[in-house]
């Protein structure tokens, strides 16, 4: 089976852990600082604060943005449901804009449509590792007094007319393991603010400044020194991930036909390669995807939509009335589909994705 995802974990990953093991320190310290290091300089970040997770790095930084119950936080509909449960962790409402159909990124013309009296952040997702319209971004949040954290889950490597994402404001990221970097799980607050990141680390650990020094309500939310070693390691590689997985898209761009391929962006780093399906006029493009997903599979190829619906439409978030309009994210939703982009792909891995759907579009 062609993996959609591959973790590469080599000698640099086996002995980093190894280490860790030997010194008889777990938990938050050395490795995370490095790490943390790492990642700042990386992204162009004058702080970096790692977590458990991105969910949980979405969730501090929208706290130490001030976040709080009865506020609203301005969002894609189009997105990993982690997203919007972090909105919700804080108490406040996720509000959803509709996204732009040709890039699958939140329109800012429509974040700005949906901004109130009581929206507090907005919160833009880079979507399988593209970067949205910063520029705009910026000045909606500028011309409404509200706060800018970027979701860049999938977006580690990734840039926005040459600067790397995360190298002002607030972005978060994901070091999970089917992510560009990955330290099995975890993740990383990434700011320019430094109020912001001495609230992110003190949120992460209990609320603590100093062992049983506690000034605020905070969460276990520490990485181990563990998946930090192993983060540590993946950045020597990120840069030649990325540049494998820039070149597998283009092969894509290059050689796929029978659906509709994603937009062109030197800027993105292709955490998912994801095209939307063509079905005949007239036929569901649902039970078309799966048909094709069924196809796929049988040849040894794994694929997956990524995401089949969109967040308005997932119960919990539905049932406490955070719904909304959004045909471009709903067609979307009904239409994705993620081929295997990995950087572990061989020449012949991806020519037999491209074979296999080939196969499929030219006898449906």
């Amino acid at each position: 089976m062609i993996a959609l995802a591959h973790p590469a974990m080599g000698d640099a990953e086996r002995a980093a852990v190894l280490d860790v093991l030997g010194s008889g320190r777990l938990i938050q310290g050395p490795r995370v600082k490095a790490l943390e290091a790492r990642f700042a300089e990386a992204c162009g970040a004058t702080h970096a604060v790692a977590t458990s997770s991105g969910t949980a790095a979405l969730h501090v930084a929208l706290l130490a943005h001030g976040v709080g119950p009865g506020d609203e936080v301005v969002t894609s509909p189009f997105s990993f449901v982690a997203t919007a449960n972090a909105i919700l962790y804080t108490g406040a409402r996720p509000v959803f804009a509709d996204i732009d159909d040709a890039t699958l990124l939140v329109d800012p013309a429509r974040i700005e449509a949906a901004i109130t009296g009581r929206t507090r952040a907005i919160v833009p997702v880079h979507l399988f590792g593209r970067a949205c319209d910063l520029g705009a971004l910026r000045g909606v949040a500028a011309r409404h007094g509200v706060a800018l954290i970027e979701d860049a889950a999938q977006a580690a490597g990734a840039s926005f007319r040459g600067t790397p994402v995360g190298a002002s404001g607030t972005a978060i990221f994901s070091l999970y393991a089917t992510k560009n970097a990955t330290a099995g799980e975890g993740g990383i607050v990434a700011t320019d603010d430094a109020e912001v990141a001495r609230r992110c680390r003190l949120l992460r650990n209990q609320g603590a400044s100093a062992p049983n020094e506690h000034e605020l309500l905070g969460f276990n939310y520490r990485m181990t020194e563990i998946a930090a070693a192993i983060g540590v390691a993946q950045m020597d590689r990120l840069a030649g991930f990325v540049a494998r997985r820039r070149a597998n898209a283009a092969f894509y761009d290059r050689e796929l036909r029978g659906v509709r391929l994603p937009p062109l962006d030197d800027g993105c780093s292709w955490n998912q390669y994801t095209v939307r399906v063509a079905p005949p006029a007239g036929a569901s493009p649902v039970a078309y995807r799966r048909e094709l997903l069924a196809h796929l599979a049988a040849r040894g190829v794994e694929a997956r939509a990524y995401y089949p619906r969109p967040l308005p439409r997932v119960a919990h978030i539905a049932a406490r009335g955070c719904g909304g309009d959004v045909p471009n994210a709903s067609r979307a939703a009904d239409e994705v589909l993620s081929i295997p982009v990995h950087p572990g792909l061989t020449d012949a891995d991806r020519a037999a994705v491209v074979r296999a759907i080939h196969d499929f579009v030219g006898s449906a």
